[in-house]
């Protein structure tokens, strides 16, 4: 009978192989003074040279075998290598402190992985990887150790590994590598984006798996339910196979949803929506038959880059995502900058809560030349497509109506100045704080439509940080009381006829999907790689089935029985 753990399901699907352990060799960081400044700045240059040609050649492997979109993540890699930034300090360390070149780059390096793992946000959390994964490339030019070239693999396995970087995933051919997991890493790593992107199956998080198994025996990974199976038996893998079967014949049921719209069995349509954080994004949005973008995260033009990003850098990303999008609504907020993502370029003042700070919104009313900027950038695209403005953090109408304001400015000045734009695009608000919900009835007489922000709505109604694990059994998405917030949400809105969306991790949740439709939920924002499981539990209900069972719902008084319901509703559905 086999051993079932239990890790992050970050990439569907069920692979059955022997384990590769991955083990990298201790790199054992000199702390020896240097006399020869120069030749030690040389060095660290010609490793940065060393490294970028390893990322250029990643590059094109990336492009050929899985797009330009995927190959972007290297492209981010060659800015980190060669950042000025980071170059400075490494030169600043080696002259100014005799430092070594490899332990200056370990010492610039791990500053800057400190700084994004602090972060709260998962995504941005997650590329501290990025900056790992450089850092050790970088390190091992300089120390002259053989890099790993997993492409060299030619018989079936599943790599196991504390964890997997994006340069590693790159090179694995699906014909052997069946699968990977790993001790650490979550659902919004660059390796999860990537085994997604190659449909690799990959459960990540397992903490110390690289302990448990051993090179060459039989292991399962299950990357929808996130288990990993070890001492397996015959019957044991007999089940597994049967399992794979079943797998791939659903997997091309969903396929079949890719181009339909989403609309419930009784004819009532939604639409379903992806989250993405750059332009490349688009391309994962199509291929999954996303019916627009719910939110375009533009804190990314800002966050990696050196300066505050200008009116026409920002104006030709928004115009990129537009066009792709071919006429279909594109919702962008505007800069979600504060709290735990920071700035390399501008030093936000110290606080005790900076979560509950000078972020956001706030922030960019007390900037009105910074925000004023992304406004007129935003009115320009506007012109190309079908593009809505949010806002992040309203707590209160005067900041909406403030913010609405400067839009209204900014829209004098381009009808002044004999610049195109959409007079009719529409300008709404993120609903994340819970007095912006209790009052929702009246933000809607001023603003054009609602996102729900379920992430930071959840952590503010249970006054649960969400990243902290000691208090992590207060995020609670089925939460009664959460529940009615969106409901007040969705009926204040309603009452104005405008619309509302959803853009929190909630929004592709397959227990919350009934239910949220049942609400009246009218737009539902997602990773790309929900879309079609979402659309296909959708277009599978009624909706006034749905609305008895967001009804029922609403008057039970715990998380738990409203999973029960909803589990049971799922079950007698076939969903």
């Amino acid at each position: 009978m086999a051993k079932v753990l239990k890790g992050i399901g970050a990439s569907r699907g069920i692979a059955l192989g022997k384990v590769l352990l991955l083990k990298e060799e201790q790199l054992v960081i000199p702390n020896d003074k240097i006399k020869d400044v120069e030749g030690e700045v040389q060095k660290f240059k010609q490793g940065v040279q060393a490294s970028l040609k390893d990322l250029e050649n990643l590059v094109e492997i990336t492009t050929a075998k899985l797009g330009a979109e995927k190959a972007a993540i290297f492209g981010a890699h060659e800015e980190i290598v060669q950042d000025p930034a980071i170059a400075q300090d490494v030169e600043e360390l080696i002259k100014n402190e005799q430092k070594n070149a490899i332990q200056a780059v370990k010492q610039v390096f791990d500053k800057y992985h400190q700084l994004f793992l602090k972060m709260d946000d998962p995504y941005f959390k997650e590329r501290a990887s990025d900056v790992n994964d450089v850092a050790n490339r970088l390190i091992k030019h300089l120390l002259g150790v053989n890099i790993v070239d997993l492409s060299t693999i030619n018989e079936e396995v599943i790599i196991v590994s504390d964890d997997l970087t994006p340069s590693q995933t790159a090179q694995l051919d699906k014909k052997f590598v069946k699968g990977f997991v790993t001790n650490i890493g979550g659902r919004t790593s660059h390796a999860a984006i990537m085994a997604r992107s190659l449909e690799l199956p990959a459960v990540l998080g397992l903490k110390n798996i690289t302990e448990i198994v051993t090179d060459g025996a039989m292991i399962s990974a299950n990357g929808t339910t996130g288990e990993v199976m070890i001492e397996l038996d015959t019957d044991d893998i007999a089940v597994i196979k049967k399992n794979q079967v079943e797998f791939e014949k659903n997997e091309a049921l969903l396929k079949t949803y890719v181009n339909q719209p989403t609309i419930t069995r009784d004819q009532h349509k939604v639409l379903v929506e992806a989250n993405i954080g750059k332009p490349a994004d688009c391309e994962a949005v199509l291929k999954n038959g996303g019916e627009g973008i719910g939110l375009f995260r533009s804190e990314f033009l800002y966050m990696e880059n050196d300066h505050f990003p200008t009116e026409e850098e920002q104006f030709q990303a928004y115009k990129e995502v537009i066009d792709q999008m071919h006429g279909n609504l594109v919702i962008i907020r505007t800069l979600d900058i504060g709290g735990d993502k920071r700035l390399s370029y501008y030093q936000f003042p110290s606080e005790m809560n900076p979560f509950l700070g000078y972020r956001a919104i706030r922030f960019c009313l007390d900037h009105p030349d910074i925000f004023k900027t992304q406004l007129r950038a935003l009115l320009r695209a506007s012109a190309f497509g079908s593009l809505g403005i949010m806002f992040p953090m309203i707590a209160t109408i005067e900041e909406f109506n403030q913010a609405k304001a400067l839009v209204e400015e900014c829209k004098a000045e381009l009808i002044a100045a004999n610049i195109k734009f959409d007079q009719q695009v529409q300008v709404g608000m993120m609903v994340e704080i819970p007095a912006a919900a209790v009052n929702a009835k009246n933000f809607a007489k001023v603003a054009d439509f609602f996102s729900i922000g379920t992430n930071d709505l959840i952590q503010y109604s249970m006054a649960a940080d969400r990243m902290n694990q000691s208090v992590a059994y207060l995020y609670q998405p089925l939460n009664p009381s959460l529940l009615n917030l969106i409901k007040m949400t969705i009926d204040g809105a309603h009452t104005e006829n405008k619309w509302v969306g959803m853009c929190g991790e909630m929004a592709g949740d397959q227990l919350a999907i009934p239910l949220l439709l049942g609400m009246g939920l009218d737009a539902f924002s997602m990773s790309a790689t929900s879309i079609l499981k979402t659309r296909s539990i959708i277009n599978n209900l009624d909706y006034q089935t749905a609305q008895t069972l967001s009804n029922q719902a609403l008057m039970l008084s715990t998380s738990k029985e409203i999973e029960s319901l909803v589990q049971a509703f799922l079950k007698k559905n076939n969903l």
